[in-house]
């Protein structure tokens, strides 16, 4: 009996052991309309050229996305880890605009949001770092918008795309956020920036081309043009993306391709201020998901 306790626990040692674990993260950049991107790409130890995902930030955010104190390396920070783990790699950005990336946030519109993915994209394309036959992409919040932007232009060269809370209706989203009365201020705006308060307090300066981009940008008819797998992660206590799940089913309806409808009564951040439990079985479907699709 206790060699067999023994010989038990080395199987578990080794199986542990030989897991591919988070290698050093490399500090990656590249252009876009000549200011430069920002972005760490993350990848497994010990395997050559693994599959790797393109994650998309939502509004205000940056290449970490939401953190918290129980979260405190962010939502993608996490993910990347768990997806190293797991033996995929991944390349977070900073949109241009937002923290490490060049550009003024207040020239940021859903365009060139989907115009810097594009650029990631190539840049994975070429990386010999990773496999360029296996990219998929995932997006938070209005990053999602932009992924399903993506999946319609590039859906040929993507093997999965995954959606956590994403932008379904855009402008409703916005009235919801900032108010409808500050929607119409910066739909009303010139060339110059208009200041939008935001229910924490701070501010923003946005053009009316960005408040523009919400109405020229529609998430469904963005999905209906991508015939791939997708997933699409909802809370159903999401303040600012709702009624769920009915917004993505609706969503869904338009996706011609396989997909899945994953949901948990969570808010619009998965509860990443309340705990951590939400955002780690987020993250866990997430790669679940991948993986099956990586093969």
């Amino acid at each position: 009996m206790p060699n067999t306790i023994i010989i038990a626990f080395l199987a578990s040692l080794v199986a542990l052991v030989s897991q591919p674990a988070l290698a050093d993260e490399k500090d990656v950049s590249f252009k876009v309309d000549g200011q430069v991107v920002h972005g760490t790409l993350a990848l497994p130890d010990g395997i050559k050229a693994p599959p790797v995902v393109l994650m998309l930030h939502g509004f205000g955010g940056t290449r970490n996305e939401w953190t918290s104190p129980y979260v405190p390396k962010g939502l993608f920070g996490q993910a990347a880890e768990t997806l190293a783990r797991g033996g995929v790699a991944s390349l977070r950005i900073d949109f241009r605009g937002s923290a490490s990336s060049e550009g003024k946030f207040e020239d940021m519109t859903v365009n060139t949001e989907i115009q810097d993915a594009i650029a990631a994209l190539t840049f994975l394309s070429s990386s010999p770092h990773v496999d360029s036959k296996r990219i998929s992409v995932l997006g938070m919040s209005l990053g999602g918008v932009v992924a399903s932007a993506v999946a319609a232009q590039r859906g040929e060269d993507l093997r999965s795309v995954v959606l956590w809370n994403p932008g379904i209706n855009l402008p409703a989203a916005f009235a919801a956020l900032v108010g409808l009365d500050q929607v119409r201020k910066g739909l009303s705006g010139g060339d110059n920036p208009v200041e939008i308060a935001l229910p924490n307090g701070k501010s923003l300066n946005l053009k009316r081309t960005f408040f523009e981009s919400l109405y020229r940008i529609v998430p469904a008819a963005e999905i209906s043009r991508y015939n791939g797998p997708l997933l699409v992660m909802v809370g159903t206590k999401d303040d600012l993306v709702f009624p769920q799940p009915v917004s993505a089913e609706a969503l869904l309806s338009y996706h011609p391709g396989t997909h899945v409808l994953w949901q948990r009564p969570v808010d619009h951040g998965f509860d990443v201020e309340k705990d951590g439990k939400t955002v780690s079985v987020l993250i866990d479907g997430t790669l679940d998901f991948l993986r099956e699709h990586f093969k």
